[in-house]
């Protein structure tokens, strides 16, 4: 056996001290004082001198020891664990002094020594290079520290780390001295420059350590804890100042920030990961001073900025793109957060300011900070926004491009993030440069040292920034653009250079500083469907449009007509696409080929597809679309977690690069000069997969529902409204989005589960809290103007069915109820929060359906609000127990909901209110018809009738009320609005409005009678009619008039319809004249001759219905005179002399007419009938009379005999023979077979205007010649085509009579009937005074009519045969005057009409002018 083996073998049983310190006290105790003890123990020990052993042996006493005092308690002569302690060290000491004094050295040193074998002999190294060690070896080392810290006043612990040094430390063993208070590492690190090497080396090895027990990776972060905690506080506590300590954290932060760039979350645990963990002021904060603190984080940033400063500005311009948010490391990212957490954002972009001017910087960590910061920190826009601006106010200031170069880069930066986090870099370009206010405004040399700086960065600016400053360049004067030009020919150059011409833009292209994948390179197709969609809106082709077919002439024909002209199945019904391309072929902008290959190549498709069928493309979901959608599901795994808002936003920055990719028409920045059309007909925008629509709207749902399980909304943060400001950063897919959102609401409202409303409830919302951001919408079916998003969806929730308002219940319940949760954790009020459409829709539906709500719309609000009611009303629509009815009346008890009426933004009118009822169909009414009275009823007479003007009521006047009521009824007839769609008029409530309208007109009727005074009297109603017709008053000359007199007829239809649905009483008044009570008509006089006439059909008569109505109005307004015979007398002949189409169309529809206004009369006067009501009957009983046999003409306007016979010949034929031998008439009163002629030729020009067959035409046509013939050498007939010149005032009238279009038409009219008459017959015509002069007058105007296009065949003639044989009449009445027969004025104003129109007509007339005058001339 070997000596080492003997010795082991002795060790091995070799009783240890501590063991028999424990035997002696089990013993009983030997009667020897303890001085004895103490000697045979200092004899026993003499036997071993290993002095190591014995102090690891001594720990390990101290253990056992005091698990064998704690099993013997119980003795009072045992020892305790301190007295054994004491004892041990005792010994100790006195064994290391009795060796020391020996040897001859002193007994620290020989501690020391003793101390540094030991450490080293128990190898402690771990595995390979690593600073920890293993289980086993730190049990060992706790029991022999235990032991040494009892030697501490033997020992310097300074003299233990100078011998410990050498020997090559380990970091945990340095940890555990000082744990134990042996050796405090504050000396440790400060006391050799050596140190700061082997503690950052020895600090990477415990980062890189890798640990699989949950013990080491406890040691670990308190060993990295406790030595960071050291460094800070010796490195940046006031009075320490050590540049080791902050050299070690420097070097530690450098090698973080040199690890891989493509570490990412899932990797576990790498040792970049491990060392971030320092950075938690939580753990800091706990040894380190505040200010220590916040001087370390300081420090960190710098050198964060600082590390590696090796880019350049060109190459940071170029590469920018590629350090946003989303392609920065996690590692890096995280880093940012920590570092910055105990900042202000203002604070930290302060500092980033002060080392931009003062370091070197790392432009790549500099600027993927700040997108970290936009990303993360909501209050970082503004922040950044007031940097921009303060670093161009300084750089033009001092002409200083640092400051430009650090401004341009940051707010490219910001731009990358999207326009949810921050500008676009067009928009801020535009901001800064774009306007008269702009940076470079204030003198040339600012100007010219922007240019300067864009032109310096020209090599280096990628083509997205140069394709912003040329198509939004900077705002120059007139005497300063040769200066830009040149900057704007280089930029085009750069941009040819790099391959992309700025021809390939597309026409209504929004420039965006971001660049992504999936990017078109041409984007037509967005320009095709915006030209579509502004020819549909205008009607005419955008200027844009015609100005690339000219100007841009390579891309319109290369792009975006082969774009346009893509083969397709054309519908039966043309499009609006049809109706562009037509326009622009009818143009002369689609070369002939192409559109001849487009219609060959359409109708192939259509064969394919009637041979085949509609084969339905299946939709392949690619990777990005998968990518998206696990992206959605982390989100959701985020909300339902209650992660921090910082991940939340982190995550749908990463949602928001993704859809770029899946979207194919690529990113676009919102813009909010551009206006999205929303229309249920338009088919949604082709670049965005349907799919893809669907998986946002249900994603954003299923987040929804995952945050409000965990928390209300006023404590779920900002991340809803972030979702929606990603959406809205999306142009194409935001587009694509309303139009679904459109779809939802109108075909699918009833049919969607809770979830899915109380989604779409809080979209709603939050597109209205984000609606700055937004593109404005129009309805395309609307006449107003465009609203936002939020605002134009609510205006479009469907009423009119009992399910579609129990739908718009729910969502607006919905809305509302988050609104208010919103508001209660908001500075806003609940008005930010809610759409006023959709509150008013509320408004609406909850006294409609819910008739206990009633009392609480209308009475005053009351008490403050309070948290629990914010809660309540959540809580009422979360609950699934409750129904929406009951969820809405909970939520009608919120105080703020109601006081929301106080606004005048969110009021629901009278004239709002109206319009809302009459969309409501009555055979689909959540009502039925006694209750629909009820209700309106109580909407009339408490609700709006007593309401004060300003809040949308009427302020107690019921001639307002009236007025709010016949205007909406107006409304609906002539500008019908699609959204919500409006019902056939039979099935609307118009009939219920109406009933209250009559109501509300005998109530003012009756209080104006129980006044009993007569005064003069506003007729409202006809001012209210006329104010309507006037609007569409213009030049019936001219041709663009015809649509105008079109929206006349529809405007007049409407407001007959209600003018026949109210008392006849109303529509005449009575007034004060010589001290007796008169009616009034003026106003009904007024309203018939200027607008009624203008639509009569056929022209010249009113229709029966009106013509009784106004008659009865004047007879039942009679009786609230004192003679009512007198009063109606008076007004009747005032009527026939004012108001002709009134009296003619009385006698036109007197055998209808005549028993109810003679009932009328006997009931509500009785006695004799008035005189004019005896006349029509007389004149009546004439013309019946004359169809037998000759009869005196009765004394009566000629105009009314003659409607008489009209009507008479009407009933029994009317044939020619029957006139003919009336001659003896045309002998005795030739003025009533001329106004009879009037009627046949107007009942002529309605047959040619509106065909009823060749017979119709040809009979009408006959009976006028007869006529014309029997009045030939009469003068008076000629009175009907021209009465400017005639002196007959009895003619006047057929203009107060017939319509514009009939007398504009009135020269065709006579061409045509003089075209039939016999050559004699006109022979004589030419011997009649004045017929030359009509004759040319009225070709003239036949010529304008034909060159304005306002003719048409008649008959089988074309309306040039019409005009050769009206100028052939004209040639041949010329040729067979007399000299002399115009005067020299007449013949002058003809020759000069004619010279420019017909000169050969011209050179006639002047042949008969006579030779002296031709001579002068």
């Amino acid at each position: 056996m070997s000596v080492e083996e003997l010795s082991a073998t002795q060790r091995a049983h070799r009783t240890s001290f501590a063991s028999l310190i424990a035997g002696r006290a089990l013993k009983k105790r030997r009667l020897q004082s303890d001085q004895e003890l103490q000697q045979a123990a200092l004899q026993l020990i003499g036997h071993n001198h290993d002095l190591s052993e014995l102090i690891l042996e001594s720990g390990a006493g101290l253990q056992v020891g005091g698990g064998v005092c704690d099993r013997t308690a119980g003795g009072e002569d045992v020892p305790d664990r301190t007295a054994a302690g004491q004892m041990g060290a005792a010994l100790l000491e006195g064994e290391l002094r009795r060796q020391a004094g020996e040897l001859g050295v002193p007994v620290e040193v020989l501690c020391v020594r003793v101390l540094v074998e030991k450490l080293t002999g128990m190898n402690l190294r771990g595995v390979g290079e690593t600073a920890m060690i293993n289980h086993t070896q730190r049990a060992e080392l706790s029991v022999f520290l235990q032991a040494v810290r009892d030697l501490l006043g033997v020992f310097s612990p300074k003299l233990l780390w100078q011998h410990y040094w050498k020997t090559q430390p380990v970091l945990e063993v340095v940890f555990r001295l000082h744990t134990e208070e042996i050796l405090p590492l504050e000396y440790t690190l400060l006391s050799d420059p050596a140190v700061c090497e082997w503690l950052v080396c020895q600090l990477q090895c415990v980062c890189e350590s890798r640990v699989s027990e949950p013990e080491d990776a406890n040691v670990r972060k308190q060993i990295l804890s406790s030595v960071v905690c050291v460094l800070v506080r010796a490195g940046f506590e006031d009075g320490q100042d050590s540049q080791y300590c902050s050299s070690v954290l420097d070097r530690m932060l450098s090698w973080l920030l040199d690890s891989p760039g493509d570490t990412h979350r899932s990797q576990s645990d790498p040792a970049a990961g491990v060392w971030l963990q320092v950075y938690d002021p939580s753990v800091l904060g706990v040894s380190v001073s505040e200010e220590g603190l916040q001087r370390f984080f300081t420090h960190s940033l710098t050198h964060i900025f600082t590390h590696r400063a090796q880019l350049k500005v060109s190459d940071a311009i170029s590469m920018q793109s590629q350090w946003s948010f989303t392609k920065t490391p996690p590692l890096l990212t995280t880093l940012y957060r920590k570092v910055c957490v105990l900042f202000q954002v203002e604070v930290v972009l302060a500092h980033l300011q002060q080392v931009l001017e003062t370091h070197e910087v790392n432009w790549q960590n500099v600027l993927s900070c700040v997108s970290t910061l936009l990303v993360y920190h909501t209050h970082t826009h503004s922040c950044l926004k007031e940097l921009l601006s303060r670093l161009l106010n300084a750089a033009f200031e001092s002409y200083d491009v640092e400051r430009m170069i650090t401004a341009f880069l940051l707010a490219r930066q910001g731009a990358l993030e999207g326009p949810a986090v921050f500008l676009s870099y067009r928009d801020w370009f535009k901001m800064s440069f774009g306007g008269a206010s702009g940076y470079h405004g204030n003198s040339k040399k600012s100007l010219v040292f922007l240019l300067k700086f864009l032109t310096d960065l020209v090599p280096f600016d990628p083509p997205q920034y140069l394709k912003v400053h040329v198509m939004y360049p900077p705002l120059v004067m007139v005497k300063h653009r040769s200066v830009l030009q040149e900057y704007v020919s280089l930029a085009r150059t750069r941009l040819s250079d790099l391959k992309v011409s700025v021809e390939e833009m597309g026409l209504y292209e929004v420039v965006s500083g971001a660049v992504t994948e999936g990017q078109l390179q041409c984007p037509a197709q967005q320009d095709v469907e915006k030209a579509v969609a502004l020819f549909e809106s205008t009607g005419r082709i955008s200027a844009t449009v015609m100005e690339a077919s000219i100007f841009r002439r390579p891309y319109f024909l290369s792009r975006f007509l082969p774009v346009l002209l893509k083969p397709r199945v054309l519908p039966e019904k043309p499009d609006t696409k049809m109706a562009f391309i037509e326009a622009l072929r009818k143009a002369e902008k689609i070369p002939a080929a192409l559109y001849l290959s487009y219609t060959e190549l359409c109708l192939k498709e259509q064969h394919t597809h009637s041979r085949h069928g509609v084969c339905c493309s299946r939709e392949q979901e690619g990777n990005p679309q998968m990518a998206l959608q696990a992206q959605f599901q982390e989100l959701r795994r985020l909300l339902s977690t209650a992660a921090s808002e910082g991940e939340v936003r982190a995550q749908l920055a990463t949602v928001s690069h993704s859809l770029s990719s899946v979207c194919t028409a690529g990113p676009h920045s919102p813009t909010t000069d551009s206006v999205i059309t929303l229309a249920l007909d338009q088919p949604p925008p082709s670049h965005t997969p349907a799919a893809v629509v669907n998986l946002i709207l249900q994603s954003f749902c299923q987040c929804v529902l995952e945050a409000c399980r965990l928390r209300p909304p006023n404590r779920q943060g900002q991340w809803a409204g972030q979702f929606v400001k990603v959406l809205v950063g999306h142009t194409p897919l935001y587009t694509a989005l309303l139009h679904r959102l459109l779809q939802i609401l109108h075909l699918q409202g009833p049919s969607l589960a809770a979830a899915h409303v109380l989604g779409l409830a809080v979209f709603l919302v939050e597109l209205h809290v984000c609606r700055g951001v937004c593109s404005p919408v129009r309805l395309s079916a609307t006449h107003s103007g465009s609203l936002s998003p939020a605002e134009a969806l609510s205006s479009t929730l469907p009423t009119s069915t009992k399910h579609h308002m129990e739908f718009s219940l729910r969502l607006c319940v919905a809305a509302v109820c988050y609104a208010v949760c919103r508001s209660s954790s908001n500075t806003e009020g609940l008005s930010h929060f809610t759409p006023t459409h959709l509150y008013k829709q509320l408004l609406f539906l909850m006294p409609r359906l819910l008739p206990d709500s009633r009392p609480c719309v209308l009475a005053e609000v009351e008490g403050s609000v309070c948290s629990e009611e914010d809660m309540f009303a959540w809580s009422s629509i979360t609950d699934p127990s409750m129904c929406v009815r009951s969820s809405a009346k909970a939520l009608w008890t919120h105080p703020a909901v109601r006081n929301l009426q106080n606004h005048p933004e969110h009021q629901l009118s009278f004239s709002e209110w109206l319009r809302a009822e009459l969309r409501v169909q009555r055979s689909e009414d959540a009502l039925t018809d006694p209750e629909r009275q009820v209700y309106e009823r109580w909407v009339c007479q408490q609700w709006f009738l007593p309401r004060c003007v300003s809040s949308g009521g009427c302020g107690g006047d019921v001639e307002t009320a009236c007025t709010l009521i016949i205007t909406a009824l107006l409304d609906m007839g002539i500008r019908p609005v699609q959204f919500p769609s409006t019902p056939p008029h039979t099935d609307s409530c118009c009939t219920d409005v109406l009933s209250r309208l009559q109501e509300l007109l005998w109530e003012m009727q009756c209080s104006q009678v129980g006044r009993r005074t007569v005064r003069e009297e506003r007729h409202f109603l006809w001012e209210l009619i006329n104010h309507r017709c006037t609007d569409h008053s213009t030049d019936p000359s001219k041709p663009e008039s015809m649509s105008t007199e079109l929206e006349l007829q529809r405007t007049l239809h409407t407001c007959n319809s209600v003018l026949l649905a109210v008392p006849a009483v109303v529509l005449v008044g009575v007034h004060c004249a010589g001290g007796r009570s008169v009616l009034d008509c003026r106003a009904l006089m007024e309203n018939i001759n200027t607008h009624q006439r203008r639509v009569c059909s056929p022209a010249g008569v009113l229709t029966c219905s009106l013509t009784a109505h106004f008659l009865t109005a004047v007879l039942s307004a009679s009786v609230r005179c004192e003679s009512p015979a007198e009063a109606v007398n008076s007004a009747l002949s005032q009527i026939s002399l004012q108001c002709p189409l009134l009296l003619l169309s009385a006698g036109r529809w007197w055998g209808y007419i005549s028993p109810v206004l003679c009932s009328l009369w006997r009931r509500v006067v009785g006695g004799e009938e008035p005189a004019l009501l005896n006349l029509l009957n007389t004149c009546h009983q004439w013309a019946k009379r004359l169809a037998h046999s000759v009869s005196d003409v009765p004394s009566a306007p000629a105009p009314l005999l003659a409607v008489c016979l009209y009507t008479a010949l009407q009933q029994q034929g009317g044939d020619t023979e029957l006139i003919t031998a009336k001659r003896t008439l045309s002998d005795q009163n030739r003025e009533v077979l001329a106004f009879l002629l009037f009627f046949y030729l107007t009942d002529f020009l309605s047959a040619h205007l509106k065909p009823q067959g060749e017979r119709n035409l040809n009979r009408t046509r006959d009976l006028s010649v007869h006529l014309l013939t029997l009045l030939v050498d009469s003068s008076d007939w000629l009175s009907l085509f021209h009465q400017s010149g005639s002196e007959h005032s009895t003619y006047r009238c057929v203009a107060k009579v017939t319509t514009d279009t009939t007398l504009r038409l009135m020269p065709f009219v006579f061409y045509s009937v003089l075209a039939e008459v016999d050559v004699c017959v006109l022979m004589r015509a030419v011997k009649v005074p004045g017929f030359l002069y009509t004759a040319v007058m009225s070709y003239t105007a036949l010529l304008k009519l034909f060159l304005q296009g306002h003719t048409a065949a008649s008959g089988s003639e074309t309306p040039q045969q019409i005009l050769c044989k009206a100028q052939q009449i004209v040639l041949k009445s010329i040729s067979l005057s007399r000299m002399g027969v115009l005067s020299h004025s007449q013949h002058s104003q003809l020759e000069a009409q004619c010279a420019e129109l017909d000169p050969e007509v011209a050179t006639a007339l002047s042949m008969l002018q006579p030779d002296d005058l031709r001579l002068d001339f």
